[in-house]
């Protein structure tokens, strides 16, 4: 880590004092004056990294946080654990430095963001949901992670078991509630969905494990699904055309790529009156029209006092992964007019009600 790299220049520093300072003995005038010259050089600069080393052994520490994609619920995810920091006395600017990276979407900008934080600089790393964090865990780093919402972590091979991390990493789980958030669709809905689409990336993991659990769900309720998949986001629009006429609703996981064009694919369904039912509040604000959501910002929260756990000493190997429940019914007000949906008395007092984002 940070302090390991600033002990070991220190005592580089100081081998080369001691090597000039030895050397001294039978040299000649020129040489002496030399040799004192690289001696006061090699003092200064070993002074330098004393000093930088005392401060951050007085508190000041260097986190870095790396994000796969622009998005409320990530954004929303990032403001939580920086203003829990906060809270808690980790201040950016005080006695914090924060490095915030983001790809943008983009797999091959990740990896290059992944490996500049490999340098050690950093006391530990931030990642938000599972391509980030695989993209740093998977370099086998020394450096603690701290993961946020990953919805598999032990399918993504984060860790082996979330009692018990391995891997350098622990953090915050959002299993995806997916009996709930049928169970919802079979409440909201008139005349109860026998026919789900299920739309998602091939390539993210957390995806592809939550519509494993919503096949399961499905064949053990008797309700049939069809799929449509895609390998990036200019595929969404037609994944959901091709699904209209086929669903009565359609079911999408926590997906970054298909999130990235979620208002396409609302903008479809709604016009073809299908319900959406999402897998995060940042999908309904999109326009999908409900879900049983996590609170992106306490899920931010938690992770943050974890790292705060890492930051004050704790060994990484010995807090324990978490996952975190969903409870918060969130339902998007466009997207409930153009259904024509009348929601149950009992769900009007019980939901949170959002608009599009604008």
């Amino acid at each position: 880590m940070k302090n390991i790299k600033k002990f070991a220049a220190i005592a580089g520093i100081a081998t080369l004092i001691l090597s000039s300072i030895a050397g001294c003995g039978s040299s000649s005038s020129s040489q002496k004056a030399e040799t004192k010259a690289a001696t006061e050089a090699a003092t200064e600069a070993a002074s330098e990294a004393a000093q930088t080393l005392e401060q951050s052994a007085d508190g000041s520490y260097a986190i870095g946080i790396v994000q796969m994609i622009e998005n409320g619920a990530f954004n929303d995810m990032r403001e939580g654990f920086i203003q829990e920091l906060a809270d808690k006395g980790y201040v950016e600017g005080e006695n914090l430095t924060i490095n915030y990276q983001c790809a943008q979407g983009d797999a091959t900008n990740l990896q290059t963001i992944a490996q500049n934080m490999a340098d050690g600089d950093y006391d530990l790393i931030c990642t938000i949901a599972t391509p980030s964090t695989q993209a740093i865990v998977n370099l086998g780093l020394e450096t603690p992670d701290i993961f946020i919402a990953v919805s598999a972590p032990v399918a993504a091979g984060i860790l082996s078991t979330l009692e018990a991390p391995d891997k350098n990493a622990t953090g915050t789980s959002n299993a995806i509630p997916v009996a709930d958030i049928f169970q919802l669709a079979a409440d909201l809905t008139p005349e109860a969905p026998q026919t789900f689409g299920f739309l998602y990336c091939t390539s993210e993991v957390n995806s592809v494990n939550t519509i494993e659990a919503a096949k399961g769900y499905c064949d053990s309720n008797s309700l049939k699904y069809v799929e449509a998949t895609v390998t990036n986001s200019s595929e969404v629009q037609q994944a959901a055309q091709s699904l209209v006429g086929s669903v009565d609703a359609i079911f999408i996981p926590n997906d970054s790529v298909i999130q990235a064009s979620m208002t396409l694919l609302t903008e479809v369904a709604r016009d073809a009156k299908i319900p959406v039912y999402g897998s995060s509040a940042t999908m309904v604000d999109s326009g999908a029209f409900a879900t049983v959501a996590i609170g992106d910002k306490e899920i931010g929260a938690m992770s943050a006092d974890m790292a705060i756990q890492v930051l004050e000493g704790t060994d990484v190997a010995r807090i324990p992964a978490v996952v975190v429940p969903a409870s918060n019914i969130v339902i998007n007000n466009q997207t409930l007019e153009a259904l024509g949906i009348e929601i149950p008395e009992n769900m009007k007092a019980e939901a949170v009600f959002v608009d599009d984002a604008q």
